[in-house]
């Protein structure tokens, strides 16, 4: 891995959303985010992601993902490690989950990395993989693992964070990998 280079820092505070809509170009061939306290205002939502191509809108690209994860009880009486078919998409253009159902709790927040893969590219599409550590809405810690690619051939300049619904808080940082 090469050495990160901070590029920008969002704060949210009660925010529907967070977006990067500068600084993803052709300086790094990879590029880091990292989330620190996110907590979102309502209850079992996921936090999620899309982007956009170069002179696109709506952000709506095309995405394969798969979506594993493992959960832990706060009572020590559930475990299990699963595939998370209705988390995940084929060729679809959806928002992509990331961290699985967050709580609203002070104690009920996330941390992860998303890693994205030559952004600039315009021969190739763009891979990705994140994982996510979150105290979720049931009193479970799950530890989230997705991975996929963006079909686009087009460079990606833009990209979304944000709950299916309400508000979040917390930092998410860019870094530049090179």
């Amino acid at each position: 891995m090469g050495i990160p280079t901070l590029i920008s820092t969002a704060t949210a505070d009660d925010d529907s959303e967070i977006e990067f809509t500068s600084g993803i170009d052709s300086t790094y061939d990879e590029y880091m985010f990292v989330f620190t306290d996110i907590n979102q205002s309502l209850d079992g939502y996921h936090l999620r992601f899309q982007v956009n191509a170069s002179g696109q809108s709506g952000f709506n690209e095309v995405m394969t993902t798969t979506v594993f994860t493992a959960k832990h009880d706060e009572g020590d009486t559930t475990t299990a490690l699963a595939y998370e078919t209705a988390l995940d998409q084929a060729q679809g253009t959806g928002y992509q989950p990331i961290a699985r159902t967050l709580g609203n709790g002070a104690d009920e927040s996330a941390a992860g990395i998303l890693h994205l893969f030559s952004p600039s590219n315009t021969t190739y599409v763009k891979h990705f993989y994140s994982r996510f550590s979150n105290y979720n809405s049931s009193n479970y810690v799950y530890d989230t693992h997705t991975a996929g690619y963006i079909n686009v051939t087009a460079a990606i300049t833009e990209i979304k964070f944000g709950p299916n619904t309400g508000n979040l808080d917390g930092v998410i940082q860019m870094y530049g990998i090179a």
